[in-house]
C-alpha cells in the first residue's frame, strides 16, 4: 500500500468510523453546502454513491465538489455525489456477495456492507474476476478508463544500478533468471489475490517463466515459491520490507524487487528514504493499473443518469491535472501538470515502443479471462496448505479417449491433473491417495494407495502411485467411496489446517450393492460435526455426471461441486476448487 492509502486508512483508524466498504466516506460539499451552492434551478435530490480506489479518491472528491459549487442537476434534480475512499478488495468482496461470486483470497464482506452505486477500482481485472467467479449477470455500465498507473518492478537504486538501470531496458525474462539462480534475488509481491498491481506483475513474471524455459512448470513453480517468501498481504507491509539503511549489507538482506505501481514509487521516494526505489518499466510491458468507471448493475435510472454526467466531468481536459499531484497519469498515458516521473518513465508523447506501453484502452481489456484465473489459482493453492484426501474415479467409462486432448483417455487426463496440482504444493501440506470403481478391493470399491501424510516423505510415492493408476472394468461406486473417504479425513482431523477429501469422478453412482443416496445423505448429516468439519470438493468429468447427485453431497458436507464436460479443462477446475476452499473451516 503506499504511503497516500496508508495515510487515508490512519484517519480512518483515527476516526473510528467506517463506511459501508470499510472506509471513510468523504462528501462532496455536504448537504447544507450543497442546498446553498446546486443550482437554483434543480429540485430534489439524487444521492450518487462512488467508490473509488484510495490514491485516486481526491481528484474525484475534488472534482465532484467544484461540479456541486457549479449546480450538479440532471433533468432538473439535484445531485449529491458521496466519494468513498475505499479498498478494492474490500468492495470486491461487498459486490460479490450481492452477485454471488466467488473470489479466491478475498474473503467475506461484512453484513453491513453495501455496494456502491459507481465504483472505481484501481484495476478492470476486478470487474473481470467478478465475471468469472460466478457473478455471471455481472454486467457493469461504462468500464472506461478515468486515470492510470503503469506496474513497475519496485528496486532499491544500488541493485537497480548493478543492473544497468536507468540507461538499459531490462525485461521479465531476466527478472526471471534473477529470482530463479543460485543466488537469488530476494524478490516479494503483494498478495495477487487481494492487489492488482501484483496480480499484475505475478502473471508478466510467470508468462515470462514459461516462454523462456524448457521446464516451464518448474520454472513457474519456482518464481510462485521465490515469490512467496516475501510477499505480504499488505501494500505497507511489503515496503517496510525495502532497505532502511544504505549499507551493503542491509542493501543485501532486504527485499530487492516488488512489482508495485507507478504511483507506489513515487510516493514512496517522496518521504526521501534512506534507499530510494527505481521504478524499472520492463518489457513486455505489464498490465497497467487503469481506474475503471464501472456504473454497477441495478441502480435505479435516475442514478445511472447523474452517473454517465459524473464520468463526464472526471474525463475533461481539465481532470489531468487533478491527477498529476497524487502521482497518476490520464488514460492515455500522459500526465499533467506537477506530474514528478522516476527516471526512465516512459510518456507517450515521447514516443517509441516503451511510451507506447503505457497508455490507451484498458487494463484488462485484452486479458485472456483463463489466464487471470489460472494464475490467481495457482498462487492460492502454492502459497496455501492444508490436509487432502485426493480419491480418483478408475471405473471403466475412464478409458473413453478424448478428442480434445490428443486421444488420451479420462484416466491419463485426469491423473495428469493431478499431476499438475501436486507440483503446486509445497512441503506444508498432508496428501493422500484413493481409487475407486466397484469392488476394487475386495467387497470394497476403493483402494487406498497413498495414506495421507506430509509431502515431505509422501511426494515420490504419490508420483509413483499416479504412474501406476489404470482404468479397471468396474462401475462406479460413488456413495461408498465418498462415506468412507469422509470418514477416513474426519478420524485423524488436524485442528490447524483445512481438512477435506476432493474427489475426481465421470458418472452417477451406479453400484447394486451400495448404500442409496438417501442413506449417504442421512450418515453424513449424521456424523458432520461443526468443530470437525471436513471440506468435500467433487469434481464431475464429463455428461453423465449427475450435477444435482453431487451438489447433494456437498449441501451437507461444505466445499463445492464442479463439473465440466470437457475433461481437458479438469486440471484448471482442479485448482479452482482447491483454491475456494474455506480456509480456517
Amino acid at each position: 500500500m503506499s504511503a497516500g492509502r496508508h495515510r487515508m486508512r490512519t484517519n480512518i483508524h483515527a476516526a473510528g468510523a467506517a463506511a459501508a466498504v470499510g472506509v471513510l466516506v468523504v462528501t462532496a460539499g455536504g448537504y447544507f453546502g450543497y442546498q446553498q451552492l446546486a443550482s437554483p434551478d434543480c429540485s430534489g435530490k439524487i444521492e450518487l454513491s462512488v467508490a473509488v480506489a484510495t490514491e485516486l479518491a481526491p481528484a474525484v472528491d475534488a472534482a465532484a465538489t467544484d461540479w456541486e459549487k457549479e449546480g450538479a442537476a440532471v433533468g432538473g434534480t439535484c445531485i449529491e455525489v458521496n466519494v468513498s475512499a475505499s479498498d478494492p478488495v474490500e468492495v470486491a468482496a461487498t459486490v460479490a456477495a450481492k452477485h454471488g461470486a466467488i473470489l479466491a483470497g478475498v474473503g467475506q464482506a461484512p453484513g453491513t456492507a453495501v455496494s456502491p452505486d459507481v465504483w472505481v477500482p484501481d484495476s478492470s481485472t476486478w470487474l473481470l474476476r467478478l465475471k468469472t467467479g460466478g457473478a455471471t449477470a455481472f454486467e457493469p455500465a461504462n468500464g472506461k478508463s478515468i486515470a492510470r498507473s503503469p506496474v513497475v518492478v519496485a528496486m532499491p537504486e544500488p541493485i537497480a544500478s548493478r543492473l544497468g538501470w536507468p540507461q538499459k531496458e531490462l525485461t521479465w525474462a531476466q527478472l526471471v533468471s534473477q529470482v530463479n539462480n543460485s543466488k537469488p534475488l530476494k524478490a516479494g509481491i503483494v498478495n495477487p489475490t487481494r492487489d492488482a498491481a501484483g496480480l499484475s506483475g505475478l502473471l508478466s513474471l510467470t508468462t515470462a517463466a514459461a516462454a523462456t524455459s524448457q521446464d516451464a512448470d518448474k520454472d513457474r513453480v519456482a518464481a510462485l515459491r521465490a515469490l512467496s517468501t516475501g510477499s505480504s498481504n499488505l501494500r505497507q507491509d511489503l515496503l517496510a520490507k525495502f532497505p532502511t539503511a544504505a549499507d551493503p549489507t542491509t542493501v543485501a538482506r532486504s527485499l530487492g524487487a516488488a512489482a508495485l505501481s507507478e504511483e507506489d514509487v513515487i510516493s514512496y521516494n517522496s518521504k526521501k528514504p534512506a534507499v530510494p526505489l527505481a521504478a524499472l518499466y520492463l518489457q513486455p510491458a505489464a498490465m497497467p493499473l487503469d481506474y475503471p468507471y464501472a456504473v454497477l448493475p441495478g441502480i435505479e435510472p435516475a442514478k445511472a443518469g447523474a452517473a454517465r454526467v459524473l464520468f463526464e466531468v472526471l474525463t475533461n481536459s481539465s481532470f489531468k491535472n487533478r491527477l498529476a499531484p497524487l502521482s497518476l497519469r490520464a488514460p492515455d498515458g500522459n500526465w499533467g501538470a506537477g506530474f514528478s516521473a522516476p527516471p526512465g518513465a516512459p510518456s507517450p508523447e515521447a514516443g517509441g515502443a516503451s511510451a507506447q506501453q503505457v497508455g490507451g484502452g484498458n487494463a484488462a481489456g485484452d486479458l485472456d479471462p483463463r489466464n487471470v484465473e489460472q494464475a490467481v489459482t495457482s498462487w492460492s493453492v502454492a502459497t496455501a496448505s492444508g490436509r487432502m484426501l485426493c480419491v480418483i474415479d478408475v471405473s471403466g467409462s475412464m478409458k473413453e479417449k478424448v478428442a480434445s486432448a490428443n486421444g488420451a483417455t479420462r484416466q491419463q487426463v485426469t491423473v495428469d491433473a493431478a499431476r499438475r496440482g501436486l507440483s503446486l504444493f509445497d512441503d506444508r501440506w498432508e496428501i493422500g491417495l484413493w481409487e475407486f470403481s466397484t469392488t476394487l478391493d475386495g467387497p470394497r470399491d476403493y483402494r487406498k494407495l497413498v495414506d495421507i501424510g506430509p509431502l515431505t516423505r509422501q511426494r515420490a510415492p504419490l508420483e509413483q502411485a499416479l504412474a501406476r493408476m489404470r482404468s479397471s472394468n468396474g462401475d462406479t461406486g460413488l456413495f461408498d467411496t465418498v462415506l468412507a473417504a469422509y470418514k477416513a479425513v474426519q478420524s485423524d482431523w488436524d485442528p490447524g489446517q483445512v481438512n477435506s477429501v476432493v474427489l475426481f469422478t465421470d458418472g452417477k453412482n451406479d453400484d447394486d450393492n451400495g448404500i442409496s443416496q438417501q442413506q449417504l445423505l442421512a450418515e453424513l448429516e449424521r456424523i458432520k460435526d461443526p468443530e470437525r468439519p471436513v471440506q468435500v470438493v467433487l469434481i464431475g468429468i464429463g455428461r453423465d455426471v449427475s450435477k444435482a447427485e453431487l451438489k447433494s453431497i456437498t449441501d451437507i458436507t461444505g466445499g463445492g461441486s464442479f463439473v465440466t464436460e470437457d475433461p481437458t479443462g479438469i486440471s484448471t477446475i482442479f485448482l479452482k476448487a482447491i483454491a475456494l476452499r474455506k480456509t480456517g473451516a
